[in-house]
């Protein structure tokens, strides 16, 4: 039975999430981004294992940076708006630039993905389906807002698509398997955004079902690891034939 502290922390998680879908200023979506941070850190963290711990605090650092980096770009824009001077418009392209680009390294889009696999890599599965479906709801709806930058938005996609397929070969750890195949499955829903919006939707909802059903699999058989199959395949023919 989940714990009266987590049950609310995780209320708080949704609840924020909806606070930026709802928002239409710039400073209620940065609030809504650092409300769900506060809210998910007590769900990462656990004091019997030091690697939760250690994962949170590198999701802290890193969210704070991209926090920091979000609220600059937000208040040089109000001021540029506020001022009588007429704004050049390479400041505007550079603080769109910035804004996007603190998204992406909330989302773990590559090339700011470096942090995701490392986070990943040291939480429980429940945590690692958060990380996944969740976490990435907030950022996408924000950057749904602000697509302006089509040429940056294709180098990410490019980016997110080859590397991650590239990084993924060699790893062992499911965990980190996963976490390259969300920073690819990033790069085609960034592409569906491009297009049509209700292809997103589509598309993230298909996405966390599947990996759903993964991760729930994975719990159930405490698979961590992809050298586990082989035990897991040989004394379970209906995972094999799931798997196969």
């Amino acid at each position: 039975m989940m714990k009266f502290h987590k049950l609310m922390f995780l209320n708080i998680l949704f609840l924020s999430t909806l606070i930026v879908i709802s928002s239409y200023a710039w400073f209620s979506m940065w609030i809504g981004l650092e409300i769900n941070l506060l809210a998910i850190l007590p769900l990462m963290a656990n004091p019997k294992n030091i690697y939760p711990s250690e994962a949170a605090m590198k999701y802290f650092i890193t969210q704070t940076l991209a926090s920091l980096i979000l609220l600059f770009a937000i208040l040089m824009s109000n001021s540029l708006n506020m001022s009588e001077f007429a704004i050049p418009h390479n400041s505007l392209n550079f603080l769109d630039l910035l804004i996007n680009s603190s998204l992406f390294l909330k989302t773990g889009a590559a090339p700011f993905h470096a942090w995701f696999p490392e986070v990943m890599e040291g939480l429980n599965w429940s945590n690692c389906l958060l990380m996944m479906t969740w976490q990435k709801i907030a950022p996408m709806m924000i950057l749904i807002h602000n697509l302006s930058m089509f040429f940056y938005l294709t180098w990410i996609i490019l980016i997110s698509s080859i590397l991650s397929g590239i990084m993924g070969l060699n790893q062992t750890s499911l965990r980190k398997i996963l976490a390259y195949s969300s920073i690819n499955h990033i790069a085609w829903m960034l592409s569906s955004m491009l297009n049509f919006k209700m292809i997103w939707l589509l598309y993230f909802t298909i996405y966390t079902i599947l990996t759903m059903n993964l991760v729930i699999i994975f719990y159930y058989f405490n698979i961590f690891y992809s050298n586990q199959f082989y035990l897991i395949f040989n004394s379970n023919k209906l995972l094999n034939f799931f798997f196969s």
